[in-house]
């Protein structure tokens, strides 16, 4: 059975804007799920943050291109009435992280990428970098 793993914006972000040093860690990641080795999710959260960065940095043209094309490869899972309520009832300091992390944990995922592991402390899944999902796969 083929990894489920969850997405942080940041992981998303280091690849579509080449963003270094984090480009490498998170292009090989997607290129596990390129090769159908594992099966990443991002929250609808993620393309709303995603889309007003990647505007602001290529343009509105570019940054609609750069996410149909993150789509095929991604599955996107959507921010309910009940994740909402999670996160504002949450012990998270940030909220947009208490999003990511209800998401994550209600549709069954057991582990998230993220640079920011320091701010999901109170992670109910295992929260690790890109460069550590890397070496725990690379076995």
């Amino acid at each position: 059975m083929k990894a489920k793993v969850f997405l942080d914006t940041d992981i998303v972000l280091d690849l579509l804007l080449e963003r270094q040093p984090f480009y490498a860690s998170a292009s090989k990641v997607f290129a596990m799920a390129d090769k159908k080795l594992i099966t990443l999710f991002v929250s609808s959260l993620t393309f709303a943050n995603a889309n007003y960065i990647l505007c602001n940095q290529i343009g509105e043209k570019a940054a609609k291109s750069v996410l149909r094309d993150l789509k095929v490869i991604v599955k996107i899972l959507s921010v309910d009435e009940k994740i909402v309520d999670l996160a504002l009832n949450s012990e998270f300091r940030n909220f947009e992280d208490a999003i990511q992390h209800f998401t994550a944990t209600e549709n069954g995922i057991k582990a998230l990428l993220s640079r920011n592991i320091r701010d999901y402390k109170r992670a109910q899944l295992r929260v690790i970098t890109a460069d550590e999902f890397i070496v725990m796969n690379s076995k």
